[in-house]
């Protein structure tokens, strides 16, 4: 399980490598998604829940497809274009993560 100070820490260093200055990170609520890359607010934030229950390299995979959203822009979606600075920058994943959700905690 990863620690959520350390994923922030990763978070961070990953978006002063790779995005500009108005880019920032955060934990969101979400159950049945690791991420998500937000360009209007120019953040990406990762599941509270999830990241608890991910390992060290899933999380930091996590945080590399949702950079790597910011990087290729809106329009790139699970494309070429993502994919290639997805390769680019290390992430090693699948267009859709596959790991385990938080159902229990989801209102349905």
């Amino acid at each position: 399980m990863a620690d959520l100070e350390r994923v922030r820490t990763w978070a961070n260093a990953l978006i002063a490598l790779h995005l500009d200055s108005g880019w920032s990170f955060g934990f969101d609520n979400a159950k049945t998604r690791a991420g998500l890359c937000n360009y209007t607010a120019k953040r990406i934030t990762v599941s509270k829940y999830l990241a608890a229950r991910y390992d060290d390299d899933e999380i930091h995979q996590v945080l590399l497809h949702e950079v790597a959203h910011a990087i290729a822009g809106t329009r790139a979606g699970h494309g070429p274009k993502w994919r290639s600075v997805g390769k680019e920058i290390g992430y090693v994943g699948k267009r859709l993560h596959d790991g385990a959700i938080a159902d229990e905690l989801a209102p349905w």
